[in-house]
């Protein structure tokens, strides 16, 4: 029996990826400890140890290990960037025609064998460099981003009205925040109770159930609804994607396109420093001078999740009495004074304490993204989000994920157009729908002498990017002229 609720595969999604940020990080740094010299790593915080001074041999030693670990994960983010860029363009944008389910199961399938191949290479002690090539062949079949842009486009599909939008996105950011908080918070008794090699099993596990959910128990209804529509062909395709990139900053005038490309901008650059943090605290948190051990990294991953519920209430109060704009500034300055307060803590309880500015840091996200909302056409939101979750797929996002799956429509942030009606209108104007009487008076408009323009009334048809009229290798803009063109005659 087929159901539509993705949330259980999303909550799937969500454990196994948050386990397996702080998971990879120290198996790195554990890897890179043993192979740089002779000290054996002692499992378990020892401040003692870590209070040295620079002559002392251990110091210069950790320093090394660090530099290392850093060098290899910048290895690894580059080798998956080309290959997660393309997938993710490639799968978000043909999930419109082929159904959404597809580039869920691809990406499960990419991290699946990835978090295989890690368990693998814990087991046999293979040399580090091997993840390199599996995050490559993983990034081939999409990453994070590419799941949570379908799953959203999931739900965005399901909610037809105003109110369950609110109430299902609402849900599903809380069901987020406490499953990252609880996985953060058990990931270091994982690694202290059944080392690395079990906890990438689980892992798999985890996948595997999601994947069998995915393939058998969720339904399509993209794929259903589209079953009877004329297929294009992959060249075609390839146009209509690249065209459809190009209208998007074409239209509209010059003002639009530069507030556009600069709130672009600022979403990546944000994005790449917010997923800076996360790899950065937790080298900082094993060296000196806190020599953290895994349980209480895990304390610092899921007080680090508390922001993902702290931000959405955050963003609930600010917008009954401040602008979007305000809104964002707090997230961003916020977040600046957690890391320049992170550069001088030098104890346990500063370290916990220091979390507690970054309580906001995914506000500027829906915000940045309720604005760019703003500057393109309701038709186009779709399109956007597709391009900005492609831009940012390089950086390999992971602690981000309710900022980046939020659609740019969500209801209940400020400014967010909702402009349904007028496309239901124009799809029944143009195909009988039931909605033909209501938008008879746009077309009635030039039957009446008024100084319009049927060239008037064919631009703003184009902005409701209605689906196909009669072939479907044409761009769609393009047929719903055509079709305008015929009601007129």
């Amino acid at each position: 029996m087929k159901t539509s609720f993705i949330e259980p595969a999303i909550l799937l999604n969500a454990f196994a990826m948050t386990l397996n940020i702080p998971l990879t990080a120290q198996y790195v740094y554990r890897r890179m400890w043993e192979e740089t010299g002779n000290y054996t790593f002692a499992s378990g915080s020892n401040v003692s140890e870590c209070k040295q001074n620079r002559s002392d041999p251990i110091f210069a030693f950790r320093e090394e290990v660090q530099k290392k670990t850093s060098l290899f994960n910048l290895q690894v983010e580059i080798s998956g960037l080309i290959p997660g860029l393309v997938s993710t363009f490639m799968l978000l944008s043909s999930s419109d025609n082929h159904g959404r389910k597809l580039p869920m199961v691809l990406s499960s399938l990419g991290s699946l064998g990835t978090n295989v191949w890690l368990c693998v290479l814990s087991y046999f002690d293979l040399p580090l460099q091997l993840l390199i090539a599996s995050t490559f062949v993983g990034a081939l079949f999409g990453n994070y981003t590419t799941f949570w842009g379908a799953c959203v486009a999931y739900i965005v599909d399901q909610c037809k009205e105003y109110k369950q939008k609110i109430i299902r996105i609402a849900v599903l950011d809380f069901l987020l925040g406490v499953v990252t908080g609880l996985t953060g918070l058990s990931s270091g008794y994982f690694i202290r109770d059944l080392g690395f090699m079990w906890s990438y099993f689980i892992i798999a596990v985890v996948l595997i159930l999601n994947l069998t959910y995915i393939s058998f128990f969720l339904s399509d209804p993209i794929k259903e609804s589209s079953s009877q529509m004329v297929t294009m062909s992959c060249s075609e395709n390839l146009k209509d994607l690249f065209y459809r990139t190009y209208m998007l900053f074409k239209n509209g005038s010059r003002k639009r396109r530069s507030l556009l490309c600069l709130l672009i901008f600022t979403v990546v650059i944000y994005f790449f420093v917010v997923i800076g943090i996360s790899p950065v605290f937790t080298l900082y948190e094993l060296g000196s001078p806190l020599c953290w051990d895994e349980v209480y990294i895990g304390y610092g991953t899921a007080l680090g999740s508390t922001s993902f519920l702290v931000s959405f209430l955050g963003i609930w109060l600010f917008s009954h009495c401040l602008e979007d704009i305000h809104i964002a500034f707090i997230g961003i300055l916020t977040t600046m004074l957690g890391m320049t307060l992170t550069a001088f803590t030098r104890t346990t309880l500063m370290m916990l304490l220091v979390r507690i500015p970054f309580f906001f840091t995914m506000m500027p996200f829906s915000v940045l993204r309720s604005m760019l909302s703003k500057v393109v056409h309701s038709t186009e939101q779709g399109e956007l989000a597709r391009r900005a979750r492609t831009a940012v797929s390089q950086f390999q996002p992971v602690r981000s994920m309710p900022a980046a799956s939020e659609p740019p429509t969500t209801p209940f942030l400020p400014g967010s157009p909702l402009k349904e009606k007028l496309s239901t209108l124009a799809e029944g104007a143009l195909f009988g729908g039931p909605d033909l009487e209501g938008f008879s008076g746009l077309v009635s408009v030039r039957r009446k002498g008024v100084l319009e323009s049927r060239a008037l009334l064919t631009a703003k048809l184009r902005r409701f990017y209605t689906p196909s009229c009669t072939l479907a290798t044409r761009p769609r803009w393009f047929m719903a002229t055509e079709c305008l063109d015929d009601l007129l005659q």
